[in-house]
Formats: structure tokens, sequence, C-alpha cells
């Protein structure tokens, strides 16, 4: 049995929760188009016959702009120092810039293996992808690097491969059946934030957070209370929508994700409560910790 901790880094929006997904065969990180979508470290732990690899994704690496900014990258840089082996996620459709140089740079002290992802090779042409591995591999002392679409299982079977040359402990850490360190709580409150992040304009997703406040399982259903804080009145407004019809919109689509997770019919109630300069109070609950993330 070999066995080890590998973070998933990059900057925003490079497909670092659609690659957990995909290796876990299920939904454990939101995704969407939005910078700043992962806003926790979310465990997902791999497991075949001879090997359990820990994931953990982080939220996206960024020069930050706000206190929250600030949070999630700590969140990212004490995942780095505090894993076996490193997976840095770029994406290869856009230039390299300022984002991916500000990421490798935080990299270059880190004494630990790092694999090079280049993904979304489906969205380039493939002499660009000779070009781009030429490009990376001048800029940091990569172990591989992996040309891959994050979203077809058979190019991450390559990445599990080659992270497994690298795995050094001889110990397993979990039971066979423990697939992540989050609870019920944490990925209804999330798969509702999700939907307000796709939906919605784009002032509204960095002064969202969704609390789940109640579940109440029965025989063959159960009932989810789920506290949406706004920063504003206005953005109360546009949540709800014209009479209730982006409220409506939000549950009907999340309701589908949270039955999916609790495999029975789901009663999903929100609400909406507007809390101001809650941005702050999110920060501190992202540092030390809230109920829905224990």
């Amino acid at each position: 049995m070999r066995s080890g901790f590998v973070s998933i880094v990059g900057r925003p929006n490079v497909g670092k929760s659609t690659l957990l997904n995909t290796i876990m065969e299920r939904k454990l990180a939101i995704t969407s188009p939005k910078a700043q979508t992962t806003r926790n470290n979310i465990m997902g732990i791999y497991h075949d016959d001879d090997t359990q690899i820990i994931f953990i994704d982080t939220p996206g690496i960024h020069k930050p702009k706000h206190n929250l900014g600030k949070a999630l990258n700590s969140q990212a840089y004490y995942s780095i120092n505090d894993v076996d082996i490193i997976v840095l996620v770029v994406d290869i459709s856009e230039p390299y810039g300022s984002g991916d140089k500000f990421v490798i740079d935080k990299l270059k002290d880190i004494n630990k293996p790092v694999i090079l992802v280049l993904n979304k090779i489906d969205k380039v042409p493939k002499d660009l992808i000779l070009h781009k591995i030429n490009e990376y591999k001048d800029l940091y002392d990569f172990k591989e690097i992996i040309p891959l679409s994050v979203i077809k299982k058979e190019d991450t079977n390559i990445l599990i491969k080659e992270i497994k040359k690298y795995l050094t402990d001889e110990i397993k850490y979990y039971d066979d059946d423990y697939i992540t360190d989050k609870n019920y709580e944490f990925f209804t409150a999330e798969y509702v934030r999700e939907k307000i992040l796709n939906y919605t304009q784009d002032e509204v997703p960095h002064a969202i957070t969704c609390i789940t406040e109640n579940i109440k399982p029965g025989k063959d259903s159960v009932v989810v209370d789920v506290l949406i804080i706004v920063e504003r009145e206005n953005l109360k407004k546009i949540i709800i929508g014209h009479n209730g019809d982006m409220i409506k919109r939000i549950g009907i689509d999340s309701r589908k994700d949270i039955e999916n997770l609790f495999g029975k019919r789901v009663y999903l109630n929100l609400f909406v409560k507007t809390v101001p300069k809650w941005r702050d109070k999110e920060r501190y609950l992202i540092e030390f910790g809230y109920k829905n993330n224990e």
C-alpha cells in the first residue's frame, strides 16, 4: 500500500475543482466561471487496490484585493506546506501571464515534487501543446508535465499513474468508504451557492455566503433549510428576482444536487438575509472554522 497527500493548486478558474470531481467520479467541489468559487480546502480520498491518495482542492491563488482573498490564499498556502506532492494546474488555452507567474513563484521555495498539468488541451491545436511544454519546463523544475483535459477520466488516469511514482508513505490513512472530510451541511450550502454563482450577475458572488441551518431527515424525504446571506439590500432583490423567479430557479436546480447527495426526496427552503459587512465576518469563519466545515 502506497499513500500520500496531494495538493491541487493554481490560479482561479483553471479547472482544479473539475479535476478533483473527475478523479473522484462524484461532485465534491462546486464549479462556475466566476473567480473564487472554491472557498475551502476540500479533501477527496482516492482508493484503488494498492494506493490511497488524499487530494486537497484549494482556492485559486491570486493577488488578493480584500480580506476574503487573503483568507483564501492562506488556505492554499497552508495546503502547499502540509502535503507530499503538489499538482499545479494551468489553463493551456490562455497565454502565460502574471497570475501563473505569481503561483509558480510561491512554489520556488517548496522542497517537494511538483507535477504540472496543462489543462484544456481540447481547446488548442496540437502544435501549441509542445510549445507550451517547452515554455513551462524552463520556468520550474517540474517532475512531470502532463497535458490533458480534466473532464476526461482516461486523461486523469494518466495523472494518477504519474502521481504514484512519488508516493512514499506506506500506511492506509482512511477506511475505503471514507471519501471526503466534508459533511452534508457543507455540500448542501455549496450546491446552493454554486447556482447563485452561475445564475446571477458578477457583483453578487463575492458578497454572498450560504449556510445550512437545519436538516430534518424523514423516512422517505428530508427537509433542508439554507440561509443565503448578502451584504446589501439590492443584492437580496437580485437573488429573489422578479416575482421570486430567481430564487425559485436557484431552489429547483439546487434541489437536484441535494437529492443526489441524500438519495431521497428533498424539500428545500431558501431564506435570504441582508447582513452589512458580512465579508469581514466570512473571512473570520473561513480562517477559524464554522459548523458546516467541521
